[in-house]
């Protein structure tokens, strides 16, 4: 994996964790999401107007932004279902089961190649991934996910995890076949759309506006940081394997921690470290490999 593609993804990891910490300091959640996403799509535009430059809409540009659109849409959807539903050791480690898929897909349908190395490290961050929210290091908690298949909240983890290696895999498609900035700027409109469609139901109105008057800071940071998280993931994905660069990714589980250590109070146990660990020696191999 080129250093360029790792740098990049690594900015995208360290600032994907830094809005789902504003997620966390905000009231309404899902509507300081779509502001988040009014944010970013608006510097995105005066960021085109400023280049001068022209965006070319293509059916292909549109069909693969949409549907990938729909995907993380759906994605955090049932991931936000999951862990509101179900307890979150038992849903967090299931909905990480993306990165199972995504190096199946890339291989399979983009003719990726992965090395002896490559292999390794995808393994370790699945395992850090998996196994940074256990409560105790044992088969029976470990397995313990696998086990409560008939609870929905479990079902839709899977499921959340599922979808969103297939929005990864046309994401890396669609920065193949079109400049990043335009695929991106063009999908963050999709996601938008559809978060929109979403706030439209009467159960929202009056809450829109509220948030804003609540967290007028944390709306106002939140644009340029989802919108760099955004755009670095998605060069460094234009550099590098999808088979990798989704893995490397996990790092954003790493930081988070370390935010949650610093700057929440949270406790970080052994467990958590151990794992943690694991991460970034997966890091190293995919770098390597």
């Amino acid at each position: 994996m080129e250093t360029l593609a790792l740098l990049l993804i690594l900015c995208s990891a360290l600032m994907h964790a830094l809005w789902n910490l504003l997620v966390k300091q905000s009231s309404d959640k899902t509507v300081f999401i779509w502001w988040m996403f009014v944010n970013a799509w608006a510097l995105m535009t005066l960021a085109l107007w400023l280049r001068a430059g022209t965006l070319l809409i293509t059916s292909e540009l549109v069909w693969l932004s949409a549907v990938a659109a729909v995907c993380f849409v759906l994605y955090h959807w049932l991931g936000g279902y999951a862990y509101r539903s179900g307890d979150l050791s038992v849903t967090y480690p299931l909905v990480q089961t993306s990165m199972l898929y995504v190096p199946l897909w890339g291989v399979l349908f983009l003719g990726e190649h992965l090395s002896i190395a490559g292999l390794a490290g995808i393994g370790l961050i699945a395992v850090g991934a998996y196994g940074i929210q256990l409560r105790r290091l044992s088969w029976r908690d470990a397995l313990y996910p696998l086990t409560c298949l008939r609870d929905r909240a479990v079902r839709a983890a899977l499921l959340a995890g599922f979808i969103y290696s297939i929005g990864a895999v046309l994401d890396k498609i669609g920065v193949n076949a079109y400049p990043a900035f335009d695929f991106t700027y063009v999908l963050v409109f999709f996601m938008l759309v559809f978060m929109s469609l979403n706030l439209l139901r009467p159960c929202y109105r009056g809450r829109v506006m509220a948030e804003a008057r609540h967290h007028p800071r944390l709306v106002l940071i939140s644009g340029p940081v989802i919108m760099a998280s955004f755009l670095s993931f998605r060069y460094g994905l234009s550099l590098a394997p999808v088979s990798y660069a989704v893995p490397v990714r996990q790092v954003s589980l790493l930081i988070g921690v370390g935010i949650g250590l610093l700057f929440l109070g949270e406790t970080c146990g052994r467990i958590r470290l151990g794992f943690a660990a694991l991460i970034l020696l997966g890091v190293f191999g995919i770098w390597h490999g």
